[in-house]
């Protein structure tokens, strides 16, 4: 079973100026924890629900300051044609909950979470996924 057998193809994607309220406001309208962050047409960032409380709010940006300023600028991504295990291996060696998907053209195709691979795929690959994911990081 490939990624994009599991992956959600629909993608909340936001230009890199748009306000930091307006993404937490995406955010809870669409029930997402994360949107991809674009420059025109090329992916330079992620905001995750997680940013915005500890960047936006610990560091007191204004929710008028651009989604920019406290997005995660390092994009880390799957093609649509990996097997599912190599990309759940993937996101457990980062320790992510969410990766995009490309196609072989390296165009956003979609986006798949660990959610994706419980509800998806097998759940034993899930759940070691989820372990991987949990384990404290060694600064």
């Amino acid at each position: 079973m490939n990624i994009k057998d599991c992956m959600s193809a629909r993608v909340n994607r936001l230009e890199q100026n748009t306000p930091i309220a307006e993404a937490a406001k995406l955010m809870e309208r669409d029930g997402v924890g994360a949107l991809l962050v674009s420059d025109d047409d090329r992916l330079v960032g992620v905001v995750t629900d997680r940013d915005l409380a500890i960047r936006a709010i610990a560091y007191e940006f204004n929710a008028t300051d651009p989604i920019s300023t406290v997005m995660s600028k390092k994009v880390l991504y799957c093609f649509e044609d990996d097997p599912i295990e190599d990309v759940a291996k993937n996101m457990a060696e980062n320790q992510v909950h969410r990766l995009a998907v490309l196609n072989k053209d390296k165009r956003l195709v979609g986006i798949v979470s660990l959610g994706d691979l419980s509800t998806k795929a097998d759940k034993d690959i899930a759940g070691e996924t989820l372990y991987a994911i949990c384990q404290p990081t060694r600064h």
